[in-house]
């Protein structure tokens, strides 16, 4: 397989990922002196701070992807081709994909991260992540299907392992889906199974340091933790998850917790590329960067986002938060730069303008924090609402999304609970996947053959 893209007189710009920081990228080089080509593993942007909602049934995958062959449908010298990076060759400004092998004048890394299990490689492969569109329908699945289990099971001890749902994590993410899921418990399973018992179905939200949102105030960190609590959901901090055995979410301290829905959100890593020098990487397998978002080492490759640190920004010397916002004004900047560097201009350097941050627990319950002021409870929600669905792309997305949360606010209830397994497309998948795995094998030894 290869790209299939004509050779152009303009330099070519590789971009590797769709995600907040690629997508202004490739957005701000339209009409540019460059031929841009994306890269990403899925064909469709996703909006990560509403993926939890896709786990808990809220609203539809749909509202919150959106096809790049869309976005970019009316661009001049722009293509987009659906392939993983697997391993760059500088000295020949090579890049090689699970589809084939590119040359490029400029490089991007825009990967993003995916989970984190910190070298435990049993918890992961028991554990359900929710880092993508995919796993958090993986989620869903998994929830409504212990759900209807559990009305049928055999044993209490299976009734119980099935009713409990632990959640490992205390970022944003973690408090948004046990606030997701205490909704669910309130408002749906009165109506959708009477056969169960609120109080039977009970919500664990494990975290390691000593409070939730370590990255906001103790004032909000606090105010979340109350909302939690007053919802139902049992707070543990100061505990540290070891195992999962036997169904059982196994604590250091010795003690357990049985449970069949096991979710993992704590932490992220950098997603990993090949043949990239160990010098090169920082605290978390992050793309050591200058002030100008180049890869240290390398003069024409770039990475931007939460792939990268970088330590020359005064206000971070130890980086950036992994946050959309630091991805969009990466990305932003570098697309000036980049066009700066056609015209032979000078490159600026990044700072980081910090915008706030904000994350949300539940109907009217949300904390917000923002550089004059900070904010709790039914105003925050506001303000989580109002900035989330300006950010969604595309109009219908925004009309699909602010729909289904009018209709949650009034009929108390999420609407979209289907359990759906496509088995066949997943085995289609995984063979094309191995298939290219093997390709790029053998691509890869060829390359290094000829270097």
């Amino acid at each position: 397989m290869s790209f299939n893209i004509e050779q152009s007189e303009k330099k070519r710009v590789v971009i590797v990922g769709g995600g907040f920081g690629g997508l202004r990228l490739a957005n701000r080089l339209r009409n540019s002196p460059y031929q841009v080509v994306l890269i990403d593993k899925n064909n469709y942007h996703q909006f990560p701070p509403l993926i939890y909602q896709i786990a808990s049934a809220g609203i539809e995958p749909s509202a919150i992807a959106f096809p790049f062959r869309k976005i970019f449908k009316k661009c001049h010298d722009f293509y987009y081709r659906m392939a993983e990076a697997r391993a760059i060759f500088p000295d020949q400004k090579i890049l090689q994909t699970s589809i084939g092998k590119i040359k490029y004048d400029y490089l991007v890394f825009a990967a993003g991260t995916t989970s984190n299990f910190f070298g435990n490689k049993h918890i992961e492969e028991e554990a359900i992540p929710m880092k993508t569109l995919a796993e958090a329908m993986g989620l869903r699945n998994a929830l409504l299907g212990n759900l209807e289990r559990s009305v049928t099971c055999a044993t209490e001890q299976e009734r119980r392992e099935l009713l409990n749902i632990v959640i490992v994590g205390g970022g944003a993410t973690g408090i948004e889906i046990a606030g997701a899921i205490a909704e669910m418990r309130r408002y749906v399973l009165p109506k959708d199974y009477p056969e169960l018992k609120g109080e039977e179905l009970h919500i664990y939200l494990i975290e390691a340091c000593d409070r939730l949102l370590s990255g906001m105030s103790q004032q909000s960190s606090q105010k979340a933790k109350e909302f939690l609590e007053d919802m139902g959901v049992k707070v543990m901090l100061n505990k540290m998850v070891t195992d999962y055995d036997d169904h059982k979410v196994v604590l250091a301290d010795g003690t357990s917790i049985p449970t069949r829905s096991f979710i993992w959100v704590s932490g992220v890593r950098a997603n990993t590329i090949g043949n990239m020098p160990e010098t090169s990487l920082g605290r978390g397998g992050r793309i050591k960067v200058d002030a100008y978002n180049r890869v240290e080492g390398m003069d024409d490759v770039f990475c931007i986002g939460d792939q990268c640190i970088m330590t020359a920004d005064p206000s971070y010397p130890k980086g950036h938060p992994q946050l959309a916002q630091v991805a969009i004004q990466q990305g932003g900047l570098l697309a000036d730069n980049l066009r700066s560097m056609a015209r032979g201009g000078r490159l600026r350097p990044f700072t980081y303008r910090n915008l706030g941050s904000m994350a949300t627990v539940g109907r009217n319950r949300a904390v917000a924090e923002f550089a004059s002021f900070k904010t709790q409870g039914w105003m925050a929600w506001l303000l989580w609402l109002v900035v989330h669905l300006r950010s969604i792309l595309g109009v219908r997305n925004r009309i699909a999304v602010f729909f289904s949360w009018i209709w949650d606010y009034v009929s108390y209830g999420h609407s979209i609970r289907l359990i759906v397994y496509a088995r066949k497309a997943k085995e289609v998948a995984d063979r094309e996947r191995r298939e290219a795995t093997t390709h790029w094998g053998e691509d890869l030894i060829k390359a290094g053959q000829g270097k």
